[in-house]
Formats: C-alpha cells, sequence, structure tokens
C-alpha cells in the first residue's frame, strides 16, 4: 500500500527509495522487484527523477507532466504492490496530486507550486520509510490522506472545469455561462418582446 500510494505521487522517487534501500541492504524486496536494486535501474530512476523534480515545479509544464504520467503510475503502482488494489490507489494518489496541481495552477504566482512540489517529494520518501518501519503510522496517515482526498473531490472537479472553460474559450470561443446555460436548457430560449404585444397589453388593460 505504501508502494502504490507512492507510485501515485512520484513514480521515480518511490523506485529509487526502493531500489538504495534495498542497495544497501536495510530493506529486504520481495524476488519480484529486486531488480529495483540494480544499479542500471537505479541509475534511471534518479535520472527520471531529476527531470520530474524541474518539471514538476513549472506551472503548466507539472499538469502537462502528470498527464503523460497517468498511464506509466497507475499500472506501475499496480505492479509495485502486486495487486489490483495497488492499482486502484496508485490512480486515486495521482489524481488527486494532478487534481491539487491543476487548482494551484490558476493562481499567478509559481511558489505554491514550488512548495506544493517539494512537500510532495518529501512526502514520498517520508511516506515509505514510516511504511517500512513504522506501518501503523502510516496506515493512520494513510487514513487521513483518504479523508483529504474525499473533502478535495469537489474542489479538484471545479478547477478541471475552469481550466476546461479556459481552454474552450481560447481555442473554440467563449463558452456560455454554467448557470446561463442550465436555466436555457430547462426553460427553453426567452420568447422575443414586441411592440405590439405591448401595444395589445395596453388596450387590453384599458378596456
Amino acid at each position: 500500500m505504501g508502494v502504490a500510494w507512492a507510485s501515485g505521487i512520484n513514480l521515480y522517487a518511490a523506485i529509487l527509495t526502493l531500489g538504495v534501500m534495498s542497495a544497501t541492504d536495510n530493506i529486504h524486496l520481495p524476488p519480484d522487484l529486486e531488480i529495483l536494486s540494480n544499479a542500471l535501474v537505479i541509475g534511471a530512476a534518479g535520472l527520471m527523477f531529476f527531470i520530474e523534480f524541474f518539471a514538476d515545479k513549472v506551472p503548466g509544464v507539472d499538469s502537462g507532466w502528470d498527464t503523460l504520467q497517468t498511464f506509466i503510475r497507475i499500472p506501475a503502482g499496480a505492479i509495485l504492490a502486486a495487486a489490483i488494489a495497488g492499482g486502484t490507489l496508485a490512480g486515486a494518489s495521482h489524481f488527486t496530486k494532478a487534481g491539487t496541481r491543476l487548482a494551484i495552477n490558476t493562481s499567478p504566482e509559481p511558489f505554491s507550486n514550488w512548495t506544493a512540489s517539494i512537500l510532495e517529494d518529501i512526502a514520498v520518501i517520508a511516506g515509505l520509510w514510516a511504511a517500512l518501519n513504522h506501518p501503523i503510522v502510516f496506515l493512520i496517515l494513510l487514513g487521513l490522506f483518504i479523508l483529504l482526498m474525499i473533502w478535495r473531490l469537489p474542489k479538484i472537479f471545479g478547477a478541471i472545469q475552469a481550466v476546461y472553460r479556459k481552454l474552450r474559450s481560447m481555442f473554440g470561443g467563449a463558452p456560455p455561462e454554467p448557470a446561463a446555460e442550465a436555466e436555457t436548457a430547462l426553460t427553453g430560449p426567452a420568447p422575443a418582446e414586441s411592440g405590439f404585444s405591448l401595444s395589445l397589453n395596453d388596450d387590453q388593460t384599458k378596456d
């Protein structure tokens, strides 16, 4: 569970942490994952972590990177966790991270983006260490993360809709306002007023 959760946030940091800890005999990986301690795998994970470290701190670039990583983090998390539930947890943490960063990117200043990225890197390494050395503590923290994820869902969807409307206005014209669009769909277009109808009403009032 710890590996799946960490993979959804930063796959390369998770692989690098496991590989280094295994190569230094701090942990013993199961036979299917012993390849992570291979020097080539550690080197490749380190290089990709280096690239992601900088890409993840540029507003806009980080969201594009997260989109590409959707097809990597989730299946990799399932493989590392050796269970379908691992893919589910990796997907949940990935979409929570990606949606939260998308919401942060709507702010004009870059400092909140850098802070979030650094905190994510620290959380992955510290979370894996806690999962390996203090699993009960990790499970409690994981439960809090799931509650936070549920609480963030409406805001994440709101951020995605805001970005979609902005992109649509840039490339396909300004979309209708959500409230006006919903009212039109329910009541239909408002009838056009005419001078004839107004004068007719005035005559009827006099009569």
